[in-house]
């Protein structure tokens, strides 16, 4: 399945399907066609996430599609058809693919955070902003960290200062061990220029094990700290680091120009 990007918190593609409910009226039982539709729309369903599952997005597609066929609506084919065109880079069927399943049911919190995340991604950030804060109006949607994490990297661009350390600091303390929450926090305090409160945080971060592209990033952004404060060396170690981490990646590629230009 395709990871989120480096600070962006997105809900998890789960192979259970939400509970049928089956109407009839008191003296017919459900429909036989209808029934063995959704028994069908079902099996294609979870034949779909397995492909999405095991990197076979095409496969994925494909099934889960003939599934929106036969029972359109099941919120939970929708979330997983936006996870399998986000495979594809197609963000605009995801999109689309989203709002149908929020349409569908709109508790439905693992779709609005990746919501709230693919329009992060987009630099939508009002958008981003307003469906971190439905979810964080909702009590009963757990792991409020995540979407406060979005909802303080929204506010950051937004130039919310005041607020975006007020959510971020709330996602560290909700979660210490949330790792997008501490980089979105040491962006903001480099941008405020609290450099050492940002290697901190950034050293933090590290410590937790991220994902490979948002190690790199943490490294370039210390490296360009270190450079402001002269220490080139420390600079350039962070830089390979960098590299050595993600070298196909955004920030690994950064990286790699960033140390070409102090050689």
């Amino acid at each position: 399945m395709r990871k989120p990007t480096s600070r962006l918190a997105m809900g998890v593609l789960s192979a259970l399907p939400l509970a049928l409910v089956l109407w009839g009226c008191a003296t017919r039982g459900p429909d036989p066609e209808l029934e063995r539709d959704r028994r069908r729309a079902q099996s294609h369903r979870e034949l779909g996430v397995d492909h999405l599952s095991n990197g076979r997005p095409e496969l994925a597609l494909r099934e889960l599609l003939l599934s929106d066929r036969l029972d359109p609506l099941q919120p939970d084919t929708h979330f997983a058809l936006a996870n399998a065109y986000l495979y594809k880079g197609r963000r605009k069927e995801a999109e689309d693919q989203l709002l149908r399943a929020l349409e569908v049911h709109p508790e439905f919190h693992d779709a609005r955070l990746n919501l709230s995340t693919l329009y992060l991604e987009q630099r939508r950030w009002s958008e981003a902003l307003e469906q971190a804060s439905i979810l964080l109006d909702d009590p009963t949607f757990p792991g409020p960290w995540r979407a406060l994490s979005n909802q303080g990297w929204a506010q950051l661009n937004l130039g919310m200062t005041a607020e975006a350390r007020r959510s971020l600091e709330m996602a560290r303390d909700y979660s210490p061990g949330y790792w997008p929450a501490l980089l979105n926090l040491g962006i903001l305090e480099q941008q405020a220029g609290h450099h050492l409160e940002a290697l901190e945080l950034y050293q933090q971060m590290l410590e937790l094990g991220p994902d490979p592209n948002a190690e790199a990033e943490a490294n370039y952004r210390a490296a360009e700290i270190y450079v402001s404060l002269g220490h080139r060396d420390r600079a350039v170690g962070h830089l390979m680091s960098a590299v050595a981490r993600s070298p196909e990646g955004e920030w690994g590629k950064k990286s790699e120009e960033y140390l070409r230009l102090l050689r």
